[in-house]
Order: C-alpha cells, then structure tokens, then sequence
C-alpha cells in the first residue's frame, strides 16, 4: 500500500526513546519545527489524535499534551468538529514599510478588502493633529476589513488629505497603489502599537469572540521632505499576528 506523503511528514514526528525529556515535550518540538521550517503553513490540518498517535507509536495522552502545548503557544488552533489546524499567524517586521495588499501576496495569501466606509470628510482633532493640517480640513477617510484568503485581519481607517488625493473613487483594491500612481510613495513611518479589549462591534467586524485582546496600531508615514502623508488606524487580531522586531547592539554597550 502506498503511504501519503502527509504520513511520511507526520510519522517523522516520532519523538526519540534514548531522549531522556518527555516524549510530549519531543513530539511538541517536532512538530513546532515543521510549522516554523513551512513544511506545515497556517490552515493546513493536523491529523486526529488517533491518527497522530498511531503514526509516531505514542499514546493518544501523550499526543493530546503535545497538542495542547501548541495550542497554548498560539502555532495550533482547535475548533470543535473540525479538528486541529496550524494557525494563520503572520509575522510582521517592523523596520519594513509595505502595503498590506503586497505583503501578504508575498506570503502567498490572496488580499481582499471589504469596505466600511470610503469618502471625503473634515478631519476630526485627532486626524488633523496626525496629519499637521487644521481642524476640519478637507480628507479622505477610507475604512475597511482587511482580509487574507477570505479571513478578516484587520480593521484599517486610513487618512490622507485631499490636497493629496481628491476623490475616493481613486483608491481601487490597495490604498498604495493609488498613492503611487499619483507620485506620492512615503519613505518612511512612525508606528505605535499597544493592546486593549476589542469593542463588541469590532469583534463581529473581525469574527472573534468577545471579550479578546487586538493590537491597536497608528501609523503615520511621511514623504521624503518630511510632510506627513497619511494616518493609518488599525486593530489587528492579536490571534493571527505577530510584530517583530530585530535589535541589534550599539557600538559602545555595557
């Protein structure tokens, strides 16, 4: 009988009797290093328990601590009736400026928006207090769901004042790309991101329960002489993604 490629990956799972640390804690590693390696992409499903335990000669508990272990670190999603799944997790550097539309074609997700509102406004004191314009000048505030494959993301509001962009009807799929067909590429943004309860509405907008932790994010982005562009302001599931930072020592360190 042949064996399914998925069995060849699974059944290498099977932890090392000579190791002296627990067979779960093995299992659990195993399997975190085909889901951080690629081998296994986020809504790609796990075998059942059964499955599982059969494929790597452990028990179903030992399978069930492993899997509960991934749960726990957020690499592993379990919905009732369906099974276990890898989460769609993206990991976002922060010293990239990209648009969301190009990064997540670059991970091999199809982007999409649903559109919540999309039209030339005055700029409230916290818009206009971004964007270093008066009070009620005139903007565009464009707000939508962000989704990738079809699951929301994120809730954006971006600002831009008209001066910049006259109409509405000029932003299509992705807000960059209109800002670069008018010569208005931004070289760089400040970000500020903290964590707080999303708001009953926002968790319908984003499918999760309520009460859940998003990441709020503002974001402004400048032009190469320095003038502020726009203002972004998100909230991002906190169960999908994950911002990363790298550091790096300075020259002269304790």
């Amino acid at each position: 009988m042949d064996v399914k490629p998925t069995e060849n990956i699974f059944a290498a799972l099977t932890p090392d009797e000579t190791d002296r640390k627990p067979l779960y804690l093995q299992l659990a590693e195993r399997l975190r290093e085909l889901i951080n390696g690629g081998t296994l992409r986020g809504g790609d499903a796990v075998p059942p328990e059964r499955e599982l335990a059969a494929l790597t000669g452990v028990s179903r508990v030992t399978v069930r601590k492993s899997l509960e272990q991934l749960v726990t670190a957020g690499l592993l999603t379990q919905r009732p009736g369906a099974g276990t799944f890898v989460s769609r997790r993206i990991q976002q550097p922060l010293s990239v400026l990209m648009g969301f539309s190009d990064d997540m074609r670059a991970r091999g997700y199809e982007p999409a928006s649903i559109w919540l509102d999309k039209r030339a406004a005055g700029a409230s004191p916290d818009e206009a207090m971004a964007l270093g314009i008066a009070p009620a000048a005139p903007v565009l505030r464009l707000k939508r769901i962000r989704t990738a494959d079809g699951e929301p993301m994120a809730i954006e509001t971006a600002v831009i004042s008209r001066r910049d962009l006259a109409s509405p009807e000029l932003v299509g799929e992705s807000f960059y790309a209109a800002l670069k067909a008018h010569g208005l590429l931004p070289v760089r943004a400040l970000q500020r991101i903290r964590a707080r309860m999303a708001t009953l509405h926002e968790a319908e907008l984003l499918h999760i329960s309520h009460p859940t932790a998003i990441l709020e994010i503002e974001r402004r982005s400048f032009l190469p002489d320095g003038r502020v562009l726009e203002v972004t302001f998100s909230c991002y599931r906190a169960d999908l993604y994950d911002f990363v930072v790298e550091l790096q020592t300075s020259e002269e360190h304790d």
